[in-house]
């Protein structure tokens, strides 16, 4: 084999040496306490497809990339591949914070024909030069080895900023440009605010990570907007909104109920309405060509509508694959705001009216006993265009899950009913992602900016430490009160709404891992306790931080009149009585007195992007699978359950074997002999768990969240009637989102390659590494290149292409709100 000569930065050539690198990689694993890694398995397989020239960022990629292909027989292969691209970004970044910023800010672009315009807000830029080394001082560089190599990818890909095709940041630098951009020169907070990200305490959502301490701050995550009018000005001036939005990396839900229905009269022209499908097609245009942030991620709309308007079976097809293209609109994504009447008509089989709301006015614009009475008087005046059965239109709204995930489903009346917002008027839709509940208007589009806390990391010693989270989820109420007044608005009706309610959306990740770490099973008495503590100590901090600040800088403007002006807190409303956990009494009285500085506090939104980052499960989910290909917009990455991983060695059972074990039976662990009870039981899929559990922990929860919950509904081998009493369930406990997307099993056989003898296993093995290798014979950039699928962000089992999908462009990712 010929010799591979490594060409170093300033271009000399020398032999690859393997004895160098083995040592290198051998220190690493010491540092880090890597102690399942085998190193020279790992660099045979680097040297094998070695080719004849390489340079050495080529050289580093091609060793993580290789490293990181083993991940499957252990998670510590993650790590290492990690640490050795961390440690090439450490070298080519400035390794004070300070002078890297200011490198970064009087950046000269090579191309005489851009524009010069620094990054960075002039404010934050002063603050850094002025306090620079307190700042330097405080960066901890060692804790970029903390984040796996999915984590790293996720933010070399699309986080850390990018000049000329070249990273200029750190994850640590990022922690604090974030803080920084939050704060500005109150450095003690702009600190604290570093430290707990960076030790993976929470994280703030995406938005806020891309332009936080930029030149133009757009940090918010939500707008929901409602639909101007019903006319082509109305329509236009709501699809400018939705684009510039989008351009500062929102996502967007939009209400157009009031919207006329296709073959009704319009009286300006005296000619025939099309209806919502031709207008919704430019909406889909615009998502497709705005995409958010300048091409960080697709633009994502969500178009909410009432099932009693008379377009609403050719809105149910509008994301189905098969029909005609003028008749689709894929690229949006449907939600239904639905009355208890409808779903009292399907329970009851009954006939349902189609309404347009030129003719039947105002129907959108009420909720419960007054929409019941206006329904029922404009059925009796027979305004309805069309009547049919409800349970013909519930069977549409099924079809349209199982074959696209979509249409989601809110529940309109506990929307409304259950939110302190109900003194501003009719809530018409949520966000993108369904857990944002907000009252807009023509007059004013609602915001919402995101964090999350990552729950794991509150684990001390094996108990869960509630004081510690009460501490942080404090300090994340002020930073996110912080970002209504730093932020950037695109449109003026954005910052009026922000300014005047201050609602906020403080969330979750990694529940699934806390149940690990603590040995729960997520349908345990235990997860159940621990689950309601956990949100009843964020729904008490988060009133007690926003009551404190109250006292500094006064009540949010539209306080008075609000169910918590009256002292009914969230569940209150819900009618439930709260532990002794927490001091509520006094808490009470403290509202009483001062009022809140925000209307809204906890929202659970998807968190896929920022989980990546931190190495948690998303949300509040349980796992897919405990062995899998996630296939996001940074590749493909192979995870497995390390949780899982760390107990069956402790039980000496983890080995080739068992891992193949595991991929054979589809991620599973159920069925495998020699794996204990007890173990099965903690380790349960998503698949195995069943969906009244996820739908009694999210009641349990709810309570103490006073905007709502993203729930997914998982389920293989769908039904219509199980899927019907999915729907009900949710709906009947008193849920706001009944259901987010619609998570398939596909119903074939999953694809089983790692049956074979361990002979055939390891040429197998092999062919996968030299996959990897054979890049570098091939190219001369650096070995991580992105999916060129932009949009398919779905989880894929390892063993089979569609294991685990629901048929969506996007089923696994939020990109718009994902904190």
């Amino acid at each position: 084999m010929t010799e591979c000569k490594v060409k170093t930065s300033d271009g000399v050539y020398s032999p690859f040496d393997r004895d160098k690198l083995c040592t290198s990689l051998s220190e690493i694993c010491v540092s880090r306490h890597l102690e399942n890694v085998d190193i020279a398995d790992g660099v045979s397989k680097i040297q094998s497809g070695l080719p004849d020239e390489i340079s050495i960022d080529q050289l580093v990629n091609l060793i993580a990339e290789v490293f990181a292909s083993m991940t499957t027989i252990h998670y510590e292969y993650s790590k290492l591949a990690s640490v050795v691209l961390s440690k090439l970004l450490h070298k080519k970044v400035n390794s004070k914070f300070s002078e890297n910023f200011k490198t970064i800010h009087h950046h000269e672009y090579s191309n005489p024909n851009r524009k010069k315009k620094s990054l960075f807000s002039d404010d934050v830029y002063k603050s850094v030069m002025e306090n620079a080394d307190i700042i330097d001082k405080a960066i901890v560089h060692e804790r970029d080895f903390d984040i796996d190599y999915f984590g790293f990818r996720t933010l070399e890909h699309s986080y850390l900023i990018v000049l000329e095709g070249l990273i200029h940041e750190t994850p640590q630098y990022l922690f604090m440009r974030v803080a920084l951009g939050i704060h500005y020169n109150n450095i003690d907070l702009a600190i604290e605010t570093y430290e707990l990200m960076s030790q993976k305490y929470f994280i703030h959502a995406s938005p806020t990570l891309f332009n936080s301490g930029m030149k133009n701050p757009f940090l918010s995550s939500c707008f929901l907007l409602a639909m101007k009018d019903d006319s082509i000005d109305g329509i236009y001036k709501t699809l400018y909104d939705t684009a510039m939005i989008s351009k500062a990396s929102g996502g967007v839900g939009l209400h157009i109920s009031n919207i006329r229905a296709n073959g009704t009269y319009i009286n300006g022209s005296n000619g025939i309405s099309s209806g919502i499908v031709p207008m919704l097609q430019t909406f889909n245009a615009t998502a497709r060509y705005v995409d958010q942030g300048g091409n960080k991620r697709p633009g994502a709309f969500c178009v909410y509508l009432e099932p009693w308007h008379a377009d609403i079976f050719q809105f149910l097809d509008l994301r189905k694959n098969h029909g005609k293209d003028e008749m689709r609109t894929r690229d949006l994504f449907l939600a239904l705001w639905i009355s208890d009447l409808f779903m009292q008509k399907v329970e009851r089989n009954e006939e349902w009216c189609l309404f347009s709301e030129d003719m039947a006015p105002e129907l959108s614009n009420c909720y419960g006993e007054k929409f019941n009475n206006l329904y029922a008087k404009y059925e009796q005046e027979k305004r309805f265009i069309k009547r049919v059965n409800a349970r013909k239109l519930w069977h549409a709204v099924l079809v349209a899950q199982t074959e696209t995930g979509n249409p989601f489903l809110l529940y309109k009346d506990r929307c409304n009913e259950m939110s302190n917002q109900k003194n501003l008027g009719v809530i018409k839709s949520s966000n993108l992602c369904c857990e944002i509940i907000e009252y807009s208007s023509p007059e004013e589009t609602a915001v919402c900016n995101l964090a999350s806390l990552a729950l794991p990391t509150f684990i001390n010693n094996g108990a869960f430490n509630f004081e510690k989270l009460h501490t942080v989820a404090k300090i994340v109420v002020r930073n996110l009160d912080r970002v209504i007044d730093v932020n950037e608005y695109p449109l003026e009706n954005c910052k009026k709404s922000n300014l005047k309610n201050r609602p906020i959306g403080l969330g979750v990740q990694g529940l699934a891992d806390t149940f690990f770490k603590l040995g729960f099973p997520f349908d345990s008495e235990n997860a159940k306790k621990l689950n309601i503590q956990i949100f009843e100590t964020i729904y008490h901090a988060a009133l007690e931080q926003s009551s404190e600040l109250a006292i500094e800088n006064g009540k949010y403007a539209s306080y008075e009149g609000s169910p918590i002006s009256k002292g009914r807190l969230q569940f209150d409303l819900w009618g439930v009585e709260p532990s002794s956990l927490w001091k509520w009494d006094s808490l009470r009285c403290k509202i009483r007195e001062n009022g809140v500085r925000n209307s809204l506090l906890v929202a659970l939104m998807p968190t896929a992007s920022t989980s990546q980052i931190f190495g948690f499960n998303e949300c509040f989910e349980p796992i897919t699978s405990n062995i899998y290909i996630r296939r996001v917009l940074s590749g493909e990455h192979q995870v497995v359950n390390k949780y899982l991983v760390d107990d069956l060695m402790k039980l000496d059972l983890w080995n080739i074997e068992m891992k193949n074990k595991i991929i054979s039976n589809d991620g599973s662990i159920q069925n495998i002999d020699n794996i204990p009870d007890n173990i099965k039981e903690l380790y349960k899929t998503v698949w195995e768990i069943s969906q009244r559990v996820l739908i009694d922990l999210s009641a349990d929860r709810a309570p103490f969240i006073d905007q709502s919950q993203s729930m997914n509904l998982f389920m293989s081998d769908v039904t219509f009637s199980k899927l019907t009493s999915m729907h009900f369930y949710a709906w009947r406990k008193g849920l706001k989102t009944g259901m987010y997307y619609l998570r398939t099993k596909a119903a074939a056989s999953a694809i089983k390659f790692s049956l074979s003898p361990i002979v055939s296993r390891n040429k197998r093995k092999m062919k996968t590494i030299d996959n990897v290798v054979s890049k570098f014979q091939k190219v001369t950039q650096a070995v991580d290149q992105s999916s060129d699928d932009e949009t398919d962000n779905s989880s894929y089992n390892i063993f089979s292409k569609s294991a685990i999908s629901c048929n969506l462009s996007d089923p696994e990712n939020c990109d718009s709100c994902s904190a």
